[in-house]
């Protein structure tokens, strides 16, 4: 590995260990941090047993009740500090982003971009929709009393983060619980666990300079075991999950009756109508399937043309393909590069064969180029393939691949588009491409996902937007505003002056 690429300024206040309780502990196993692109060794980070699960489970209880009592304006200072500590460091994140994700820079600089934004959202956040009064006098028995509720932090939250979008992913977890006054612990995916730990030192310095507990935030690595230790104990009052929908239904069934936030995937569908511009179109498949090297939730797998344009379509992305820079994540022209590991590699080879062998065939794939590694053209790199006349069930149709693959499918009409498109077990979001109002306002009503987008890719997401999915796609909402409301809960307050009581104050 080049060593002068990692960025080890990002690390000289972070301490050894894992930040548990009001210390950094040093577990006695460790594992090592994988480049994604060169398969090198970057680091050596500690991991986490059940028993460091149960100390970081008792040490975010203790402090529940006392966080919750922490006045907006600290909980704001805090907060804002984690603000400026990002915008101090986000060139140097991109480059643990790269190293850690193995995605290209320009996806990395997104996600650093969007994690500050997370991060400005939730300081704005802090201190809104506490509460309002409630008319119960409307009802008999009501009359003469005043009510109100206010929104009450649930307890400590766990948060477990996926790969793909380490830094953003755990900011939209840890954000909302620190404007809201919740302790959390935060347990990275074994493959990313950097950027997190650098994050929960990060926020660890706020909560120092605010004259609070370091131990409100809570970073644990280690595996399903660890994983499980903190979701099954009553200790976690929310387990705010993202990942893979088989995780996170043993999860949901794990954590019950407690409350879950889960963002579990999909296989999104981009509608290609007769009305659209096709060249817009195109240039939303390669935007949109292809980021984070495919491995984005909501990029594009399922792309549905009608028919009176499917010809011209496919003979104009097959020309596109075969113009994106494959390549070195490092490069900033590069738009693809490997997946996370050589296993996840292996897992698509496996999917595409079987496509192929129920009678899928190539619509367009742009081939390795000269320059990229052996290691990579055989293992983790994947390159761009768009197939056809794949069946409704092989896994690159109906399941969340994960890679830079997509397939195409024709349909009649705009019926069958939709008809197609919600047929699956998924649904977060989905989008239409077409010049038609009434089509577009069709689809914002018939396509069963939990985000609907016209003339853009699936791939949109605002950070201050409610963003979940329907279906095994999961429950609740992120974005900060909506994952405060999720980490909390209702208190109704319902009062009455005693008969004859007077009101005394100042004259």
């Amino acid at each position: 590995m080049d060593a002068g690429r990692f960025p080890s300024a990002l690390f000289e206040e972070v301490p050894a260990g894992l930040p548990v309780g009001p210390a950094w502990v040093t577990p006695s196993i460790s594992s090592p941090v994988v480049d994604a692109w060169t398969g090198e060794d970057l680091a050596q980070v500690p991991v986490a047993d059940v028993a460091t699960a149960q100390s970081a489970l008792t040490h975010a209880a203790q402090l529940c009740m006392a966080f919750a009592k922490i006045s907006s304006a600290v909980k704001k200072q805090v907060v804002s500090d984690c603000v400026e500590g990002l915008r101090r460091n986000r060139h140097l994140l991109e480059d643990l982003l790269i190293l850690e994700t193995g995605k290209p820079r320009r996806d990395c600089r997104t996600e650093v971009a969007r994690t500050i934004s997370c991060w400005e959202a939730s300081v704005e956040e802090v201190g809104r929709n506490l509460g309002e009064l409630v008319p119960v006098d409307l009802q008999p028995g009501g009359e003469g009393m005043t009510a109100w509720y206010r929104r009450r932090p649930l307890g400590a939250v766990v948060a477990i983060a996926g790969f793909n979008y380490p830094l953003l992913l755990a900011s939209h977890k840890i954000a909302p619980a620190l404007a809201v006054g919740a302790p959390f612990i935060l347990k990275p995916a074994p493959a990313t666990p950097l950027s997190a730990l650098w994050l929960v030192s990060l926020v660890r310095r706020s909560l120092r300079s605010a004259g609070l507990d370091e131990s409100i935030a809570q970073c644990l690595t280690g595996g399903a075991e660890v994983g499980n230790a903190l979701v099954s104990d009553e200790r976690a009052a929310v387990v705010s999950f993202t990942g893979s929908a088989a995780v996170g239904h043993a999860i949901a069934k794990a954590a019950a009756p407690r409350r879950t936030v889960l963002e579990l995937g999909s296989n999104a569908a981009l509608i290609v109508t007769g009305s659209a511009n096709l060249d817009d179109a195109v240039d939303a498949v390669v935007r949109g399937a292809f980021y984070a090297n495919g491995q984005a939730c909501i990029s594009i797998q399922r792309i549905i043309v009608t028919a009176d344009v499917a010809e011209d379509f496919e003979d104009r992305l097959s020309e596109a393909v075969q113009r994106l820079a494959v390549g070195d994540p490092w490069d900033e022209e590069t738009q693809v590069a490997a997946l996370i590991d050589s296993a996840a590699g292996q897992r698509v080879q496996e999917t595409l064969q079987s496509a192929r062998n129920a009678g899928a065939r190539t619509v367009a794939r742009r081939e390795a180029p000269e320059a990229v590694n052996a290691r990579h053209a055989g293992g983790a790199l994947i390159m761009p393939e768009l197939l056809a006349d794949v069946s409704d069930d092989e896994a690159l149709w109906n399941e969340e691949i994960f890679a830079p693959i997509a397939a195409v499918r024709r349909v009649g009409d705009l019926d069958e588009a939709f008809q197609v498109a919600n047929d699956s077990r998924y649904g977060l979001q989905a989008s239409i491409y077409t010049a038609d109002l009434g089509e577009a306002l069709r689809a914002a009503e018939e396509l069963e996902v939990g985000g609907v987008v016209v003339n853009q890719i699936p791939g949109f997401r605002s950070d201050v937007m409610p963003y979940g999915g329907v279906r095994d796609s999961g429950v609740g909402r992120e974005g900060p505003r909506w994952a405060m409301e999720e980490y909390t809960v209702t208190r109704m307050v319902m009062m009455r002056m005693p008969s004859g009581a007077e009101q005394v104050g100042e004259r």
